[in-house]
């Protein structure tokens, strides 16, 4: 795989490039400085993945990542030291197109090798969608149809998000009004390190409550949970949110599909499965699955998303009951609820 580097930070640049030489499948083919000669250089020679840092002179990674998505788009790793200090733009370029975020590599860690780690693991997953992307489904019988009960109680909506998830997820949730009656819990495909991050800058957003979801409790009218490790978030037969290992094959962790399929398996009232914006094809199944057990299905369109990979999944299986844009899901599901907007928090 052909790897780019965009980074000001000489020894920034020397730790990533040490720990890419312990796989000897990614290449380095260029290094930039800054954004503008991002552009240029992948304009000249577009690299598999590129590597993000988003503190630079000239022009900064987010608005490179979104210039590179307009014109020469390719998957983006964003590479950060500080996430604290940098979480506003981690999300805003994740909500450009970006796929994942991690801490840089540490040159004087006691094993270097565990310290590539993780940033290898990134760029193998990324290659891996990069190939599956376009990939034929298979066959699969057609879902069923059968409409939400009417007056159903809804007490649950999923939502699953990948890349260009975080703003549109704020975008979504901005909708819905404080007094919201159901239950709403999100998975992300995002770092367990980088989550806590993002139920705060969520939380800032809109005027519903966000935290990280807890082993053990219950979903609450009202609240929304963020799944906040990387183990898979699921839904027990008591009505629970649980994190489990299994399956340990899976590529997403957490997944989308998992926590999707224990909803359908599992929800003792109706439910409403949500998918928006990533790459890939998680949460496709899941959702199709929910479909199956009468519940409401909603997936992104093309157009409002940031990467239309786990959308257009969703389509292709006849997994979503309705297809939407970003702006209109939220009034789509205080409808489903019966639900009126009332004043946001300012």
């Amino acid at each position: 795989m052909k790897i780019g580097i965009v980074n000001d930070m000489p020894l920034a640049v020397e730790a990533l490039q040490r720990a890419l030489a312990f796989d000897p499948e990614l290449q380095v083919i260029w290094v930039a400085s800054n954004g503008a000669r991002a552009l240029d250089a992948c304009a000249a020679q577009r690299p598999d993945v590129i590597l993000m840092d988003l503190l630079m002179p000239v022009m900064d990674g987010v608005e490179a990542t979104r210039l590179i998505m307009a014109q020469t788009p390719c998957a983006i790793i964003v590479v950060t030291g500080d996430m604290d200090r940098n979480t506003s733009r981690v999300f805003d370029a994740m909500g450009h197109g970006a796929l994942d975020v991690i801490d840089t590599p540490r040159l004087a860690a006691p094993n270097p090798r565990a310290a590539a780690a993780p940033l290898l693991r990134k760029i193998r997953n990324v290659g891996w969608l990069i190939g599956a992307y376009d990939r034929g489904s298979p066959a699969h019988p057609a879902a069923t149809n059968r409409p939400l009960p009417v007056g159903a109680a809804v007490h649950l909506i999923g939502i699953g998000a990948s890349a260009g998830g975080p703003p549109s997820l704020a975008t979504l949730l901005g909708g819905l009004p404080a007094d919201f009656p159901a239950a709403i819990v999100l998975v992300q495909h995002v770092d367990a390190s980088f989550a806590a991050g993002m139920a705060t800058w969520l939380d800032e957003q809109i005027a519903l409550p966000v935290r990280l979801a807890l082993n053990g409790e219950r979903p609450q009218p009202g609240t929304v949970l963020l799944a906040g490790t990387d183990d898979h978030l699921v839904l027990h037969n008591d009505g629970t949110l649980r994190y489990t290992r299994e399956p340990a094959e899976g590529l997403y962790r957490p997944s989308i599909d998992v926590f999707f399929d224990s909803v359908a398996r599992r929800a003792r009232t109706p439910a409403i499965g949500v998918l928006l914006t990533g790459m890939g094809r998680d949460g496709a199944q899941g959702l199709r699955a929910m479909r199956e057990h009468g519940m409401l299905t909603i997936a992104q369109d093309r157009a409002s998303s940031a990467v239309y990979g786990m959308p257009k999944a969703a389509a292709e299986l006849n997994a979503a009951m309705e297809i939407l844009p970003l702006d209109r899901i939220a009034p789509r599901l205080m409808t489903a609820l019966g639900t009126q907007a009332s004043a946001k928090r300012t």
